[in-house]
């Protein structure tokens, strides 16, 4: 469990970050959050306050397929099924949230999977 000052130094950077990241009806905002034992990927458009998708290791399709939810192949995985997910709803394009975590490991992996199933940041 993290401290509380982690606590508090992960939202004063989602705060940070959040202030220059708008997703709009054109390029909706890719939000991440992980946990301890998964990873959570929404498809948010800040104009009109919709969540146009959402994906995780949770998710019924990956469920099955993935031996091990809190690894760096498991959030690729989920990458890729949230591009498939845009392509299919007609979204190319995406602002990148890390939600102020770093840009290492699980996170980065949902980017480069979403990248490679087509989307572009």
């Amino acid at each position: 469990m993290p401290n509380p000052q982690s606590r508090i130094s992960r939202q004063r950077r989602q705060e940070r970050v959040r202030r220059r990241v708008q997703g709009t009806d054109g390029r909706p905002r890719l939000s991440i959050f992980r946990s301890g034992k998964h990873v959570y990927a929404q498809v948010i458009t800040d104009v009109s306050g919709r969540t146009l998708l959402a994906v995780s290791t949770l998710t019924p399709e990956l469920r099955t397929q993935l031996p091990k939810t809190a690894t760096v192949a498991a959030a690729k995985e989920v990458g890729k099924l949230v591009g498939r997910r845009c392509q299919e709803k007609g979204i190319t394009s995406v602002v990148f949230d890390r939600n102020g975590f770093l840009y290492h490991g699980r996170v980065r992996a949902v980017a480069d999977g979403a990248r490679e199933a087509g989307l572009q940041f």
